[in-house]
């Protein structure tokens, strides 16, 4: 299995450009299903997760071709409406291909999902708004079993908000017939840019980004081809690592206005930032200062966020409060900081961080996606030589996160 070794106390200095988003290249990719036609994606992240679900759209019977971060997908003719659970047991992303699948070929078996163990995530909002669209569904031996002579427009009121729940009823409301109206929807950015892929592809849809969402149905979706937005996630994750290193960075390729509440929170600490239309700067000149995080759906802070933060302020002046209201299980590198000699105590589903003078290498091993990312940063930012164990979670969200951090000046490589 390989690991990460990180020999720290280098500050992060230098340029580096910014990938594609995972978050939107993954629906992105299963819009392909929605029409006969090809769908050209640019600026696709070479990423685990990215591989896992072109494989699935392959198996389906899509045609994939492209170099470059460049992915041409023809789903022409879909031969197996099947994402079995070999395919889909690490990736809760799979779950994407039921609105698609019902909505254009009528009929769906997916296995019901895994990913990062964070949390319940469960899928009961997709099958519930499905249902609400006219779907038949029923689960069975681990599988969702669905099938949908053709899907009408309905009113779906989210319980709570979900990314992927809209994203998936955004796609299958495409093809119904009639108007769908999703409330209480999410507004991430991924979600605009999925809406403005599928608007490329000839879908009627308001109000993506806000909460309110509609999607008037349309008989077929053709080709197109859309550019991935920029990965807002790894932006905010090297713009932690430069300030907790006490560096400076220029990152290009992404966008200051995809993160303001990061951003907020990291000028909080002491860094100065600017930014003008597709580039981001972050110089780090102090010790940087301890900032309470409460994690809830965009616009506010991101859950995917909140690792990084607490590695930061395990270095930084004074005491931080460090509140996740998303997931209730992802608090689990905690226990892996405190082998770094960090100072956190955890009550309920908050996190008390006092800073302290440095944090000790040591071999530690990441539970998630964002808690390893948050482990790279103590690796960086600690005294000796820290040793990352299970660094696949990374390969799955981070493309070459060691080449990029090593163009910055760390000291970095992976190994065996």
């Amino acid at each position: 299995m390989q690991k990460l070794i990180i020999q720290g106390g280098v500050p992060l200095h230098g340029e580096i450009s910014i990938s594609g988003a995972k978050n939107a290249a993954l629906p992105l990719l299963c819009a392909a299903l929605l029409t006969g036609e090809s769908l050209k994606i640019n600026n696709v992240p070479a990423l685990h997760d990215i591989t896992t679900m072109l494989s699935l759209l392959k198996q389906m019977g899509t045609d994939i071709s492209g170099s470059n971060n460049e992915v041409v997908l023809s789903a022409a003719t879909l031969s197996q409406l099947i994402a079995p659970y070999e395919m889909v047991k690490t990736m809760r992303a799979a779950i994407l291909v039921l609105g698609p699948l019902l909505a254009r070929a009528g009929e769906a078996e997916i296995s019901l999902p895994g990913g990062c163990a964070i949390g319940m995530r469960p899928v009961d909002l997709h099958i519930k708004g499905l249902q609400a669209m006219g779907a038949e569904i029923h689960i069975r031996h681990g599988y969702i079993h669905a099938v949908a002579k053709k899907l009408h427009g309905a009113r779906i009121v989210f319980d709570i908000v979900t990314v992927t729940g809209t994203e998936n009823l955004m796609m299958a409301a495409t093809l119904a017939e009639g108007t769908t109206i999703l409330e209480n929807a999410a507004r991430e950015p991924e979600i605009i840019d999925l809406a403005n892929c599928l608007k490329a592809m000839g879908a009627k849809i308001q109000g993506a980004g806000t909460d309110i969402i509609t999607i008037e149905g349309v008989p077929s979706l053709h080709g197109a081809e859309h550019t991935v937005m920029p990965d807002r996630i790894e932006t905010g994750t090297f713009l932690v690592a430069a300030t907790a290193t006490g560096g400076e960075i220029h990152l290009k390729n992404t966008d200051a206005h995809l993160l303001d509440a990061v951003l907020d929170k990291l000028t909080e600490a002491g860094a100065r930032i600017d930014s003008n239309g597709n580039w981001i700067n972050l110089k780090m000149n102090t010790k940087p200062k301890s900032v309470n995080v409460r994690t809830a759906p965009y616009p506010a802070f991101p859950t995917d966020m909140q690792a990084q933060f607490m590695s930061l302020n395990c270095i930084a002046d004074g005491t931080a409060i460090i509140t996740e209201t998303i997931f209730e299980n992802r608090l689990m590198h905690v226990q892996e900081l405190k082998r770094m000699n960090a100072s956190i105590e955890v009550e309920g589903n908050a996190a008390i961080v006092t800073g302290i003078a440095h944090l000790d290498g040591a071999n530690v091993m990441a539970t998630d996606l964002r808690a390893s990312a948050s482990l790279v940063i103590a690796g960086l930012i600690a005294q000796g030589e820290t040793v990352i164990d299970r660094i696949y979670h990374l390969d799955r969200g981070y493309e070459n996160i060691e080449g990029k951090l090593s163009a910055l000046g760390a000291q970095i490589r992976r190994t065996q």
